[in-house]
Protein backbone atom coordinates (compact mmCIF):
# COMPACT_ATOMS: atom_id res chain seq x y z
CA UNK A 1 0.00 0.00 0.00
CA UNK A 2 1.51 3.52 -1.07
CA UNK A 3 -0.49 6.38 0.70
CA UNK A 4 -0.47 9.92 -0.74
CA UNK A 5 -0.98 13.01 1.57
CA UNK A 6 -2.69 15.94 -0.06
CA UNK A 7 -4.35 14.15 -2.47
CA UNK A 8 -6.28 16.66 -3.70
CA UNK A 9 -3.61 19.78 -4.09
CA UNK A 10 -1.63 20.25 -7.34
CA UNK A 11 1.18 18.04 -7.00
CA UNK A 12 -0.41 15.10 -4.86
CA UNK A 13 -3.60 14.75 -7.30
CA UNK A 14 -0.93 14.55 -9.86
CA UNK A 15 1.35 11.89 -8.56
CA UNK A 16 -2.27 9.51 -7.55
CA UNK A 17 -3.10 9.42 -11.56
CA UNK A 18 0.49 8.45 -12.44
CA UNK A 19 0.40 5.66 -9.79
CA UNK A 20 -2.99 4.48 -11.11
CA UNK A 21 -0.96 3.98 -14.35
CA UNK A 22 1.48 1.91 -12.36
CA UNK A 23 -0.10 -0.08 -10.22
CA UNK A 24 -3.59 -1.40 -9.16
CA UNK A 25 -5.70 1.43 -7.15
CA UNK A 26 -6.12 -1.28 -4.07
CA UNK A 27 -2.38 -0.51 -3.64
CA UNK A 28 -3.08 3.15 -3.40
CA UNK A 29 -4.10 5.07 -0.47
CA UNK A 30 -5.12 8.58 0.03
CA UNK A 31 -5.10 11.10 2.99
CA UNK A 32 -6.90 14.15 2.79
CA UNK A 33 -8.74 16.52 5.12
CA UNK A 34 -12.32 16.13 3.48
CA UNK A 35 -13.09 12.72 1.82
CA UNK A 36 -15.56 14.48 -0.18
CA UNK A 37 -12.99 16.16 -2.44
CA UNK A 38 -11.66 12.37 -2.82
CA UNK A 39 -15.00 10.48 -3.79
CA UNK A 40 -13.65 10.17 -6.94
CA UNK A 41 -10.51 7.84 -6.69
CA UNK A 42 -12.67 6.05 -3.75
CA UNK A 43 -14.97 4.99 -6.95
CA UNK A 44 -11.94 4.28 -8.61
CA UNK A 45 -10.80 1.90 -5.75
CA UNK A 46 -8.27 3.70 -4.18
CA UNK A 47 -8.68 4.16 -0.37
CA UNK A 48 -9.11 7.12 0.88
CA UNK A 49 -9.26 7.99 4.62
CA UNK A 50 -9.97 11.48 6.36
CA UNK A 51 -6.33 12.46 7.61
CA UNK A 52 -5.38 15.71 9.56
CA UNK A 53 -1.73 17.16 10.11
CA UNK A 54 -3.24 18.55 13.13
CA UNK A 55 -4.88 15.18 14.08
CA UNK A 56 -2.31 12.41 14.59
CA UNK A 57 -5.43 9.95 15.74
CA UNK A 58 -6.52 10.27 12.19
CA UNK A 59 -2.56 10.22 10.73
CA UNK A 60 -2.56 6.84 12.74
CA UNK A 61 -5.54 5.30 10.80
CA UNK A 62 -4.87 6.49 7.24
CA UNK A 63 -1.16 5.36 7.49
CA UNK A 64 -2.44 1.93 8.64
CA UNK A 65 -0.67 -0.65 6.50
CA UNK A 66 1.54 1.46 4.58
CA UNK A 67 4.71 0.44 2.88
CA UNK A 68 5.74 4.20 1.72
CA UNK A 69 4.01 7.10 2.46
CA UNK A 70 4.83 10.29 0.35
CA UNK A 71 4.11 13.13 2.40
CA UNK A 72 3.04 16.12 0.49
CA UNK A 73 4.73 19.16 2.47
CA UNK A 74 1.92 21.32 3.74
CA UNK A 75 1.64 25.23 2.67
CA UNK A 76 2.33 26.54 6.09
CA UNK A 77 5.37 28.62 7.16
CA UNK A 78 7.55 28.12 10.03
CA UNK A 79 7.65 26.10 13.61
CA UNK A 80 3.38 26.04 12.53
CA UNK A 81 5.12 23.87 9.15
CA UNK A 82 7.22 22.31 10.99
CA UNK A 83 5.25 20.95 13.52
CA UNK A 84 2.83 19.71 11.13
CA UNK A 85 5.59 17.35 9.52
CA UNK A 86 6.93 16.41 12.75
CA UNK A 87 2.89 15.33 13.78
CA UNK A 88 2.71 13.37 10.42
CA UNK A 89 6.14 11.67 11.14
CA UNK A 90 4.98 10.57 14.28
CA UNK A 91 2.40 8.97 12.78
CA UNK A 92 4.46 7.44 10.59
CA UNK A 93 6.59 5.68 13.20
CA UNK A 94 3.79 4.48 14.77
CA UNK A 95 2.13 2.89 11.95
CA UNK A 96 5.60 1.16 11.55
CA UNK A 97 5.32 2.66 7.75
CA UNK A 98 7.80 0.99 5.68
CA UNK A 99 9.48 4.33 4.14
CA UNK A 100 8.71 7.88 3.97
CA UNK A 101 8.65 10.16 0.61
CA UNK A 102 9.00 13.45 1.55
CA UNK A 103 8.37 16.50 -0.93
CA UNK A 104 11.45 18.92 -0.41
CA UNK A 105 13.09 21.42 -2.09
CA UNK A 106 16.11 22.16 -3.80
CA UNK A 107 17.98 24.08 -1.49
CA UNK A 108 17.06 23.48 1.79
CA UNK A 109 19.34 24.28 3.76
CA UNK A 110 19.00 25.55 7.81
CA UNK A 111 20.81 29.14 6.42
CA UNK A 112 18.43 29.95 3.50
CA UNK A 113 17.46 33.07 2.59
CA UNK A 114 13.99 31.62 1.61
CA UNK A 115 11.67 30.11 4.95
CA UNK A 116 10.51 27.52 3.04
CA UNK A 117 13.07 26.12 2.20
CA UNK A 118 14.63 25.98 6.01
CA UNK A 119 11.60 24.17 7.30
CA UNK A 120 12.40 21.89 5.01
CA UNK A 121 15.96 21.32 6.18
CA UNK A 122 14.13 21.17 9.71
CA UNK A 123 11.67 18.55 8.21
CA UNK A 124 14.53 16.25 6.78
CA UNK A 125 16.20 16.53 10.28
CA UNK A 126 12.51 14.98 11.65
CA UNK A 127 13.61 12.24 8.98
CA UNK A 128 17.04 11.66 9.76
CA UNK A 129 16.13 11.43 13.52
CA UNK A 130 12.93 8.94 12.89
CA UNK A 131 14.53 5.70 12.78
CA UNK A 132 12.60 5.35 9.65
CA UNK A 133 13.93 4.34 5.51
CA UNK A 134 13.55 7.94 4.25
CA UNK A 135 13.94 10.19 0.92
CA UNK A 136 13.63 13.72 0.52
CA UNK A 137 12.57 14.60 -3.32
CA UNK A 138 14.48 18.00 -3.62
CA UNK A 139 12.13 19.23 -5.82
CA UNK A 140 12.84 22.32 -8.23
CA UNK A 141 11.22 25.47 -7.39
CA UNK A 142 7.62 24.97 -9.22
CA UNK A 143 7.15 26.93 -12.32
CA UNK A 144 3.75 27.62 -11.05
CA UNK A 145 5.42 30.63 -9.25
CA UNK A 146 7.09 31.64 -11.62
CA UNK A 147 3.81 32.34 -13.48
CA UNK A 148 1.63 33.65 -10.98
CA UNK A 149 5.06 36.11 -10.66
CA UNK A 150 4.54 37.06 -14.26
CA UNK A 151 0.66 37.53 -14.70
CA UNK A 152 0.47 41.04 -13.92
CA UNK A 153 3.09 41.47 -17.12
CA UNK A 154 0.89 39.42 -19.37
CA UNK A 155 -1.02 42.68 -19.84
CA UNK A 156 1.51 45.20 -19.18
CA UNK A 157 4.02 43.59 -21.22
CA UNK A 158 6.72 44.85 -18.19
CA UNK A 159 8.30 42.34 -15.93
CA UNK A 160 8.82 44.32 -12.78
CA UNK A 161 10.22 42.80 -10.28
CA UNK A 162 12.92 42.66 -7.96
CA UNK A 163 16.56 41.69 -9.00
CA UNK A 164 16.63 37.73 -9.34
CA UNK A 165 19.21 34.87 -10.01
CA UNK A 166 18.84 32.03 -12.10
CA UNK A 167 15.57 29.40 -11.10
CA UNK A 168 15.25 25.74 -12.85
CA UNK A 169 11.25 26.33 -12.89
CA UNK A 170 10.13 23.26 -12.90
CA UNK A 171 6.38 21.91 -13.62
CA UNK A 172 4.23 19.74 -11.77
CA UNK A 173 3.59 17.27 -13.93
CA UNK A 174 7.07 16.25 -14.28
CA UNK A 175 7.65 16.43 -10.78
CA UNK A 176 4.65 14.10 -10.16
CA UNK A 177 6.17 11.25 -12.63
CA UNK A 178 9.05 11.29 -11.09
CA UNK A 179 7.83 10.93 -7.49
CA UNK A 180 5.48 7.90 -8.52
CA UNK A 181 8.47 6.43 -10.90
CA UNK A 182 10.25 6.47 -7.31
CA UNK A 183 7.83 4.99 -4.92
CA UNK A 184 7.06 1.83 -7.51
CA UNK A 185 10.72 1.46 -7.12
CA UNK A 186 11.24 1.15 -3.59
CA UNK A 187 14.27 2.30 -2.03
CA UNK A 188 16.23 3.92 -5.19
CA UNK A 189 17.17 6.80 -3.20
CA UNK A 190 18.35 6.82 0.72
CA UNK A 191 17.89 10.54 2.08
CA UNK A 192 17.84 13.49 -0.20
CA UNK A 193 17.61 13.32 -4.00
CA UNK A 194 19.77 15.24 -6.76
CA UNK A 195 17.63 18.10 -7.56
CA UNK A 196 14.86 17.17 -9.07
CA UNK A 197 14.81 20.21 -11.67
CA UNK A 198 14.04 21.11 -15.34
CA UNK A 199 16.53 21.42 -17.83
CA UNK A 200 18.00 24.61 -17.36
CA UNK A 201 18.17 27.66 -15.18
CA UNK A 202 16.58 31.17 -16.14
CA UNK A 203 16.39 34.65 -14.92
CA UNK A 204 13.40 36.94 -15.34
CA UNK A 205 15.64 38.88 -18.44
CA UNK A 206 15.64 35.45 -20.36
CA UNK A 207 12.10 34.82 -19.03
CA UNK A 208 11.41 38.39 -21.23
CA UNK A 209 12.59 36.77 -24.16
CA UNK A 210 10.95 33.67 -23.58
CA UNK A 211 7.71 35.90 -23.24
CA UNK A 212 8.00 37.60 -26.30
CA UNK A 213 8.72 34.29 -28.40
CA UNK A 214 5.65 32.65 -27.02
CA UNK A 215 3.77 36.14 -27.32
CA UNK A 216 4.85 37.73 -30.55
CA UNK A 217 4.67 40.73 -28.48
CA UNK A 218 7.57 42.74 -26.76
CA UNK A 219 8.38 42.38 -22.97
CA UNK A 220 10.68 44.61 -21.11
CA UNK A 221 12.43 43.64 -17.55
CA UNK A 222 12.26 46.31 -14.93
CA UNK A 223 14.23 46.06 -11.62
CA UNK A 224 12.15 46.62 -8.81
CA UNK A 225 14.17 47.71 -5.85
CA UNK A 226 13.11 45.36 -2.61
CA UNK A 227 11.71 48.19 -0.36
CA UNK A 228 9.82 49.41 -3.68
CA UNK A 229 8.69 46.23 -4.42
CA UNK A 230 7.28 45.14 -0.86
CA UNK A 231 5.38 48.84 -0.23
CA UNK A 232 4.04 48.01 -4.05
CA UNK A 233 2.61 44.21 -2.57
CA UNK A 234 1.18 45.91 0.72
CA UNK A 235 -0.83 48.50 -1.49
CA UNK A 236 -2.41 45.64 -3.32
CA UNK A 237 -3.18 44.56 0.22
CA UNK A 238 -0.78 41.62 0.09
CA UNK A 239 -0.41 40.75 3.92
CA UNK A 240 3.14 41.61 5.29
CA UNK A 241 4.43 38.28 5.93
CA UNK A 242 3.71 37.04 2.43
CA UNK A 243 5.65 40.37 0.72
CA UNK A 244 8.29 39.00 2.79
CA UNK A 245 8.33 35.75 2.08
CA UNK A 246 7.90 36.88 -1.97
CA UNK A 247 10.89 39.21 -1.21
CA UNK A 248 12.85 35.97 0.21
CA UNK A 249 12.52 34.35 -2.99
CA UNK A 250 14.77 36.68 -4.95
CA UNK A 251 16.99 37.26 -2.24
CA UNK A 252 17.59 33.46 -2.53
CA UNK A 253 18.07 33.32 -6.31
CA UNK A 254 20.41 36.22 -6.22
CA UNK A 255 22.21 33.87 -3.95
CA UNK A 256 22.30 30.85 -6.57
CA UNK A 257 20.06 28.67 -4.32
CA UNK A 258 18.08 27.73 -7.17
CA UNK A 259 20.60 27.65 -9.77
CA UNK A 260 21.32 24.02 -10.47
CA UNK A 261 19.58 22.26 -13.27
CA UNK A 262 20.15 18.13 -12.95
CA UNK A 263 19.56 15.56 -14.94
CA UNK A 264 17.77 13.00 -12.54
CA UNK A 265 14.34 14.76 -13.32
CA UNK A 266 14.94 13.19 -16.87
CA UNK A 267 16.49 10.02 -15.68
CA UNK A 268 13.37 8.99 -13.82
CA UNK A 269 10.57 10.06 -16.66
CA UNK A 270 12.96 8.62 -19.30
CA UNK A 271 12.36 11.84 -21.25
CA UNK A 272 13.21 15.37 -20.85
CA UNK A 273 11.49 17.39 -18.89
CA UNK A 274 9.65 20.55 -19.74
CA UNK A 275 11.40 23.85 -19.91
CA UNK A 276 10.13 26.83 -18.45
CA UNK A 277 9.41 28.50 -22.17
CA UNK A 278 7.40 25.72 -23.09
CA UNK A 279 5.36 25.95 -20.02
CA UNK A 280 4.68 29.37 -20.04
CA UNK A 281 3.69 29.07 -23.84
CA UNK A 282 1.40 26.50 -22.75
CA UNK A 283 0.04 28.68 -19.83
CA UNK A 284 -0.65 31.66 -22.43
CA UNK A 285 -1.69 30.07 -24.90
CA UNK A 286 -3.57 32.84 -26.82
CA UNK A 287 -2.81 35.32 -24.84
Amino acid sequence: MIIVTGATGKLGRRVVERLLERVPADRVGVSVRDPRGAQDLADRGVRVRQGSFDDPASLAHAFEGAAQVLLVSLDRLGEECVTGHRTAIDAAVKADVGRVLYTSQTGAAHDSRFQACRDHARTEDLLRASGLPWTALRNGFYAASALRFLEPARRSGDIALPADGPVAWTGHDDLAEATAAILTAEGRFEGPTPPLTGPAALDFDAVAESAARATGRPFTRTVVPDDAFREQSLARGVPAPVADLMLSIFAAARDGEFAAADPTLAGLTGREPASFPALLEDAWAGA
